[in-house]
């Protein structure tokens, strides 16, 4: 019998069942397709040793007029700025005390260090920066107080404690006997914006609610859901304005000066309370959901906020506001400037705001509208593009080459102008096993090298991200596979799409074969094929390979090729007492020319896997010497 080329279907098909999607591909990880054909995607080094703090869910980049390459991240403790391989804390301060209110106590033998501050205001897990304390006489030197510290434990309204570390290396610093208290005349604390949840957390709390309404310690009926901690940014000019989702807002200032240490040094501050070139602020929102900036005219935009002239934890999820043209701390509406605001008048709430070329697209609960710039004296105007769609996650969108692709809540969708149901061969593999409880952490992006749109979502048993899948705009094809990727950046700002994840380190993504210097495991696997619709039994003899492992810096790059025999759709691969192997593994290098195996079943499966360091490959079209041979 002749030759079996195996050339399968480009892309993952898990919407249909395992046998009837014969001829194409089943399951699969750390896989891309070029030109048809699969090959391991690339892999991933970190940019930087340095690492931050907290959950990171939100990156930006932009470039200054003085050729500063700034990528900002919020977590949920922190804010930064990275510039090089350094992290610069740019969190914004809820308070500073005066000289003098800040004193320290110190116990021979012990990191614990207790600091009374009247009326201090902070939880466990809040940050304080000290300055201008003195040595207590022995190992709590200047250098060990006058640091940034996460608050330990609160022990009254007056005091709590922080543990003592080296400056240098992070370690636990312990008191000795010459260490007493105070820390000087001159100790000032900063204390920085609360910290928020890392993951939306959800229950019925005691006294939530109307207290006692089910029983005095029975709690509140209603489920409270205390949501992840968001960021989201925008660069105005060189400066960098961000707000917590729902949330207030801030502003950073580049400054002029050429050399950018001065400001990095310095926090980000209310935009609310920030003159601007001599204008001083004017009605600036409490709160947004989301900020923005109008790129192309200059103005900043405030979606879901608290109204114009509205009191102080008044707001308007459906409500959009923007400052005056060039001024973004001047929101208030006059006929001689072009602040103003406009209301959506369908949905609830608005999700989510993103610049487009013409156009910014805005999201509600169940609609997608197109917020454009006018010039006229209404300055923007609304039109709704499409009705009864949905949004899983407010960073669950990404556009590339002018078309916006987003994830719903059981469909994916794109926006070309008009918005369609995007086909998708894996919908029910995904859908299916999603932790709704947690969508809000599901994030896209792109990876432009690739003609791809990634999406990393949490599955439906675990509490945080796990899994991703890609959608090949070029191709039009589907894959997935298993990844923690927390935000993700690409742009062409910097050399390699960035991503972070739960370890605290900013990767570059496409960087080299391996995990961050480890083996990274990819594997391919089709579905069942067979000889004469599995009339016959089909027995394999030879196998000439296909495969290329161009690109691989290890001296002996090699894959693990699997035949997997089963002779109905129903049962286990390689279990059948009449196969002649249950599952036949062969080892495919460089100058692997033929392999002689033998299978018996009705039906089989190939699959293509590696887990060594320095291994790239691509397959192509693997022959098979199979023969009919008997119904028994």
């Amino acid at each position: 019998m002749p030759l079996i080329k195996l050339t399968l279907r480009p892309g993952l098909n898990r919407d249909q069942t395992n046998y009837s999607n014969e001829g194409g591909w089943f399951a699969c990880d750390k896989i891309r397709f070029r030109s048809g054909y699969p090959q391991k995607i690339g892999g991933w080094l970190a940019a930087t040793t340095n690492l931050f703090v907290g959950i990171c869910r939100q990156m930006f980049g932009w470039v200054t007029t003085f050729g500063d390459n700034f990528l900002s991240l919020g977590t949920n403790e922190k804010v930064y700025i990275n510039n090089g391989t350094n992290y610069y804390d740019i969190t914004p301060l809820r308070a500073t005390t005066a000289a003098g209110d800040v004193t320290f106590a110190a116990t021979n033998g012990s990191s614990t260090i207790t600091v009374s501050d009247t009326s201090f205001g902070s939880s466990a897990g809040d940050y304080v920066t000290f300055s201008g304390a003195v040595s207590l006489g022995g190992n709590i030197t200047a250098a060990v107080l006058n640091q940034n510290y996460k608050i330990a434990t609160v022990i009254n309204t007056n005091s709590y404690t922080i543990t003592a570390k080296n400056p240098t290396t992070g370690a636990p610093v312990l008191a000795n006997a010459s260490d007493s208290g105070n820390g000087g005349v001159a100790v000032v604390g900063k204390y920085e914006i609360p910290i928020g949840p890392g993951v939306a957390a959800y229950g019925y709390g005691w006294g939530a609610g109307t207290w006692g309404r089910s029983g005095w310690g029975l709690g509140s009926t209603t489920p409270i859901v205390t949501p992840q901690r968001d960021w989201w940014f925008d660069n105005f000019d060189n400066d960098l304005v961000m707000n917590i989702r729902n949330g207030a807002i801030y502003y950073w200032e580049r400054g002029v000066l050429a050399d950018a240490a001065t400001s990095l040094s310095t926090r980000a501050v209310l935009l609310s309370g920030l003159t601007i070139d001599g204008v001083a602020p004017s009605a600036v929102p409490d709160a947004a959901m989301q900020i923005l900036t109008a790129q192309n005219n200059k103005h900043l935009l405030a979606f879901g906020c608290q109204p114009y002239g509205g009191a102080a934890g008044e707001f308007d999820p459906l409500l959009i506001r923007w400052a005056n043209q060039d001024q973004p701390n001047y929101w208030t509406p006059s006929p001689t400037n072009s602040a103003g605001f406009i209301r959506l008048n369908r949905g609830s709430r608005i999700l989510r705001a993103v610049n487009t070329r013409q156009e910014i697209l805005v999201w509600t609960e169940s609609g997608l509208n197109s917020l454009q710039f006018t010039g006229t004296s209404d300055v923007f105007a609304l039109q709704e593009l499409a009705d009864n769609i949905s949004l899983i996650s407010p960073r669950a969108m990404a556009t590339a080459n002018n078309v916006t692709y987003w994830m719903g809540h059981d469909k994916f969708y794109a926006y070309s102008g008009r918005v369609d149901t995007l086909p998708c061969t894996l919908r029910n593999h995904v859908f299916s096993d999603i932790n709704y409880e947690q969508v809000n952490q599901i994030i896209a992006g792109t990876n432009e090298g690739w003609n791809e749109i990634w999406w990393f979502y949490p599955s439906i048993n675990s509490n945080s991200i796990d899994k991703y899948v890609i959608y090949n705009h070029l191709e039009k094809i589907w894959y997935y596979g298993n990844l923690a990727r927390t935000a993700w950046l690409d742009n062409a700002l910097r050399e390699y799409p960035q991503a972070v994840g739960y370890d605290n380190l900013l990767y570059d993504h496409e960087r080299g074969l391996d995990a961050n210097n480890l083996p990274m495991a990819a594997y391919i696997q089709s579905s069942d094929f067979d000889i004469e619709d599995g009339e016959h039994f089909m027995l394999t003899r030879r196998l000439i390979p296909d495969i290329s492992f161009a690109g691989s810096t290890a001296n002996s790059p090699e894959v693990v090729f699997s035949i997997k025999p089963r002779n109905f759709p129903g049962s286990g691969y390689g279990v059948d007492p009449f196969d002649s192997k249950p599952v036949v593994e062969t080892t495919i290098d460089n100058y692997t020319d033929q392999v002689f195996i033998r299978a018996r079943a009705r039906q089989m499966a190939i699959k293509v896997a590696s887990e060594d360091l320095g291994v790239n490959w691509q397959l192509g079209a693997p022959r098979l010497d199979a023969r009919a041979d008997g119904k028994r």
